[in-house]
């Protein structure tokens, strides 16, 4: 079992000012720590579950992009961009950048995108649930081709690009892996069987039944599901112990996860990283 970090929350107590040196020293010592990824929210206002809207949210990929600078070796994601937001030509785009100047450690984290009040706001495009799947498998289907020796068009219901041209191409070949967040049962594991390297699941009592469900996807898709990488998410709270922490993440292997990714608790302290790396990280 690895553990990723996601920050989801940049309302840390300097304020803007200090935002960016905050973020640097936490990344680094999720970096030098062990971490395997360090992700970021793709959303432009808070979220409900973390605080309201006004709190301090920065947009994903410049986050991203700072990041790249202040680590070595944890792989870069969103956890997870919605599909809707940008054109999946420039989405390509921007990911492949971030991993040619990273040094080949981006990955693509996507979903159908759920968020319509920040969508709304901001004038984002956000159609119906349906339509949202449609773009969604479209922006993936580009993507891969934009990664590919080919820069032919593609025609698509919701998308027309005349040429798919993409130089410098990714470091990461074939493709910076992706990452498809969501445990919806008729598309989504559907989409992670199809096109995906890794999924991500929230916790709760249906795990194992996910698990099956993808399996079952994969077994239709002709796909091998030992080839898809189960990450789940995880809030590392070791205020309880880091024995906890072991014990869960230990559950979470039994069940065929091989990496835990997600929040940790008052990181701007900094010390609850050191924690982990020092006393869970060693013990997975």
């Amino acid at each position: 079992m690895k553990v990723g970090l996601q920050i989801p929350d940049f309302t840390f107590p300097g304020g803007p000012t200090t935002l960016g040196p905050d973020l640097a020293r936490i990344v680094r010592t999720a970096d030098e720590g062990g971490f395997e990824t360090v992700a970021v929210m793709d959303h432009l206002f808070q979220i409900s579950m973390l605080g309201p809207p006004e709190k301090d949210m920065l947009e994903a990929y410049t986050t991203l992009g700072f990041l790249a600078a202040h680590t070595t070796r944890a792989r870069l994601l969103t956890l997870v961009t919605g599909a809707v937001y940008r054109p999946p030509g420039l989405l390509a785009k921007i990911v492949s950048t971030l991993d040619v100047l990273s040094g080949g450690r981006a990955m693509l984290g996507i979903g159908a995108a759920w968020n319509e009040q920040e969508a709304r706001g901001l004038g984002l495009p956000f159609p119906p649930v349906a339509e949202r799947f449609e773009r969604l498998e479209e922006t993936l289907q580009i993507c891969l081709q934009m990664w590919s020796d080919s820069d032919a068009p593609f025609h698509g219901r919701h998308y027309q690009l005349e040429r798919t041209l993409n130089v410098p191409q990714p470091l990461t070949r074939p493709h910076p892996p992706i990452l498809i967040g969501g445990g919806g049962e008729k598309k989504t594991l559907q989409l992670v069987a199809r096109y995906a390297q890794a999924c991500n699941l929230f916790p709760g009592p249906d795990l194992q039944h996910k698990l099956e469900v993808l399996r079952e996807h994969c077994a239709a898709e002709g796909r091998d599901y030992d080839d898809i990488q189960k990450t789940v998410y995880y809030v590392f709270d070791v205020s309880q112990g880091t024995q906890k922490v072991l014990d869960d993440l230990g559950q979470y292997a039994e069940l065929g996860f091989t990496l835990a990714l997600g929040q940790v608790q008052d990181v701007h302290t900094i010390t609850p990283l050191e924690t982990l790396a020092n006393d869970v990280i060693p013990q997975l």
